[in-house]
């Protein structure tokens, strides 16, 4: 990686939620004062919104780094479930073992320990991530948990985060008593040009680069107008700039590393995807609003698909088979371009299992070859039973992650290059992955 080449400590752009990465502008320095003010408040929600990879779930890791001992907190990040299913969830973050209990019996033991916690002194946070994906019956029970409480006060606090989607369904009339609780929502506008430009030093700092100019003053702008100052998206094409130097061996990023980034992610401007994203929804009037926006054609989170062009980059060069207990749970056709595979909802492709990072590896496809780089995971990718950092894939080639394998079919002429793998040398693959915290 290119480490060594920018004097840094350890990866600035990373997609990983890691809270001493958050740079905090006006308004996420205000909406983490919102979260906050749950834990001296009880009176209602506080529902924080904004677009995907506008920085939520770091402003939550961030939030909960800080939070006081005394605090009891349950987290939950997978909201495509039932009732009872969430009911369930909330106990297992309580320390419950609740997967035979009835609904009626799931209610009681939360009820009851809400109740008890209270008496001992601790206040008790429930927060929802990517909560847009409740159903309006997850959320009634939400307002119904929301009501437990002492003579004086409700015992449980709640954070609500989510797209901008989630607004809409709060405000459905079938769940007017839930909105009539909310006491506070914000939504997290993308950053500002001067934003986005102490949002990457913050980020280079942190990493280990002080006050170097490891980025060219005319980059900023074309960052900006290829992200629309989308945290996320300044991750992703920051990194791959610093590759393209890297691939030059060039220790400072110039306009042509961002510009041959974007060719690489055959991205268009912000604002035309935008208007392009809009003009899909009214031609489909809505009807894709429930599909899952961050998983699209050209595997990019959070990046709508440019208009299709019938040249090689439109074309098929690859299949990603997502394999367990022997058979084929997914399969992904690769174009050129990058595809992010983890255990949260926006990834490209997700595999919900514990033992899968949020963010866990990324396969980078180009016309001439595809690559697969592991992202920080805990429990890493695996190759021929060794430890890699980065592998060129070659037809065949079968990458363990966590309990899952993908299976690498390259559907383009053999390629000449042999197989390079970047090995953490004595660590054999482990005989029981490490389960991900939630």
């Amino acid at each position: 990686m290119y480490l060594d080449l920018f004097k840094l400590k350890e990866l600035p752009f990373r997609l990983s939620p890691d809270p001493q990465f958050l740079y905090l502008s006006k308004q996420h320095a205000r909406a983490k004062a919102y979260m906050e003010s749950t834990i001296w408040f009880t009176d209602g929600f506080v529902v924080i919104t904004g677009e995907i990879g506008s920085g939520k779930t770091t402003l939550i890791e961030s939030f909960l780094k800080e939070i006081q001992a005394d605090v009891v907190v349950a987290q939950i990040n997978q909201t495509q479930v039932s009732a009872v299913d969430f009911l369930q969830a909330v106990l297992v973050q309580f320390g419950f073992s609740p997967f035979k209990m009835k609904k009626a019996e799931l209610i009681a033991t939360l009820n009851n320990f809400l109740i008890e916690q209270h008496g001992a002194g601790r206040k008790v946070l429930l927060i929802v991530d990517e909560a847009q994906n409740l159903s309006l019956r997850v959320l009634e029970e939400i307002r119904l948990l929301s009501g437990v409480e002492t003579t004086k006060e409700k015992v449980l606090r709640i954070i609500l985060a989510g797209q901008p989607e989630l607004n809409d369904k709060l405000d459905a009339p079938e769940l007017i008593q839930l909105a009539q609780r909310i006491r506070l929502r914000f939504h997290l506008q993308t950053l500002s040009a001067p934003e986005l430009r102490a949002y990457m030093q913050h980020r280079l700092e942190v990493a280990g680069g002080g006050d170097r100019q490891i980025f060219a003053e005319d980059t900023f702008a074309e960052i900006y107008r290829y992200t629309g100052g989308v945290p996320r998206l300044v991750n992703t094409l920051c990194d791959t700039a610093m590759m393209a130097a890297f691939a030059s061996n060039r220790d400072v990023v110039t306009v042509g590393d961002v510009a041959s980034a974007i060719d690489e992610l055959q991205w268009v401007e912000y604002s035309v995807r935008q208007q392009q994203q809009a003009a899909r929804l009214a031609a489909d009037g809505h009807g894709n609003a429930g599909a899952n926006p961050s998983s699209t054609a050209t595997g990019i989170i959070g990046v709508p698909p440019p208009t299709p062009v019938a040249d090689a980059a439109s074309q098929h060069v690859g299949r990603l088979l997502v394999a367990t207990d022997g058979r084929t749970v997914q399969e992904i056709p690769l174009k050129v371009g990058r595809v992010i595979v983890g255990r949260t909802t926006d990834n490209d492709v997700q595999i919900d299992s514990r033992f899968v990072s949020r963010h866990h590896c990324q396969v980078i496809t180009t016309p001439q070859a595809c690559v697969i780089e592991d992202l920080n995971s805990t429990n890493g990718i695996y190759v021929k039973s060794k430890r890699v950092r980065r592998h060129y894939l070659n037809d065949g080639d079968v990458v363990l992650i966590g309990k899952h394998e993908l299976i690498y079919i390259d559907e383009r002429l053999p390629r000449a290059r042999a197989p390079f793998v970047e090995t953490l040398p004595g660590m054999p693959p482990p005989a029981e992955p490490v389960g991900e915290p939630n």
